[in-house]
């Protein structure tokens, strides 16, 4: 069995209709690094039954196809706790909860899941969350919503509940979300967990990789998506190109040879490199030859 990516190295997170066999099915041949077992909005009530059957097999097949396995169960005053019964007999690697707003939702998830983890034989705090942000108060709250659990590894924000919320007009330029996700990825990053940014819900090549490598700017290594089609954009956009690798193993070496000559910092094709420059080069070599290392195996 391959190993599991960590949620570190996870750039494209794909939601799925929880009942269409066909579209999961498929799903592990769009080269996302998570796919998203969808029991809420993309899913009906009078489906979610199915949607649950099929959760044990569906699962041991995707993982067996080397993804990191996930499920999006409904609020729990709902019917989540009818999904996890369910879902949690085929050991997700990660349960999503939607509409968190508050942190005693996911203090609520953390005893359930293990509640569900004891039953089933589960290793005990195996099962990791992802708390899903979706509304202007959970957004202010992300920090302590990331924090009130151990099993928490990353937070993720939504697009279409959020802006509605906000009362936002939509535009596939994004503008009306630009604050919210850069709120959303500082709150996560001084909370120590993974930012997945929101999906790109239009149709369009262009627009995704754009929309992507705006996210990746403002620092996200991860991104939702509901289209199968655009999960090679996603990770393309957020995996380190060979120019890119070529650059920062350049500013690595200027500064090193600097630092040898007793400088604090060296000039390189006009910019002035200095610690921070130097320690992001670092990062982005690192991560590049992690990803690389990942995907050989997956291939393997």
């Amino acid at each position: 069995m391959r190993k599991l990516r960590p949620a570190s190295l996870c750039r494209s997170w794909l939601f799925l209709e929880g009942a269409n066999e066909a579209v999961l099915q498929r799903a592990a041949a769009s080269s996302a690094d998570v796919l998203i077992h969808e029991l809420e909005d993309f899913t009906p009530p009078p489906l979610r039954p199915k949607a649950r059957r099929l959760a044990a097999e569906l699962y041991a097949a995707w993982r067996d196809q080397g993804v990191v396995v996930a499920v999006r169960v409904n609020p729990l005053d709902q019917d989540g706790m009818d999904d996890l019964a369910a879902v949690m007999q085929g050991r997700p690697d990660i349960v999503a909860l939607p509409k968190v707003a508050e942190p005693y939702h996911v203090v609520r998830l953390d005893e359930a899941v293990t509640r569900f983890e004891r039953d089933y034989g589960i290793a005990e705090g195996s099962t990791s969350l992802l708390p899903n942000i979706e509304f202007a108060r959970g957004l202010v709250q992300t920090g302590a919503i990331a924090a009130a659990s151990r099993r928490t590894i990353g937070c993720l924000m939504a697009s279409e509940d959020l802006a509605a919320d906000l009362g936002a007009e939509r535009g596939s330029d994004g503008l009306e979300l630009a604050y919210a996700r850069q709120r959303f990825i500082v709150e996560c990053r001084a909370a120590g967990v993974v930012a997945v940014d929101c999906p790109y819900t239009w149709s369009d090549a262009e627009g995704v990789a754009r929309d992507t490598a705006w996210a990746r700017r403002l620092g996200y290594t991860a991104k939702s998506l509901v289209d199968p089609a655009h999960a090679t954009i996603v990770n393309g956009v957020l995996t380190p190109s060979e120019d890119e690798l070529r650059q920062a193993g350049r500013i690595v070496a200027a500064f090193e040879a600097a630092r040898t000559q007793g400088l604090g910092r060296v000039e390189l094709d006009g910019s002035l490199l200095e610690v921070p420059t130097y320690s992001n080069a670092k990062r982005l070599i690192a991560r590049g030859e992690a990803l690389r290392a990942i995907d050989r195996n997956a291939q393997a």
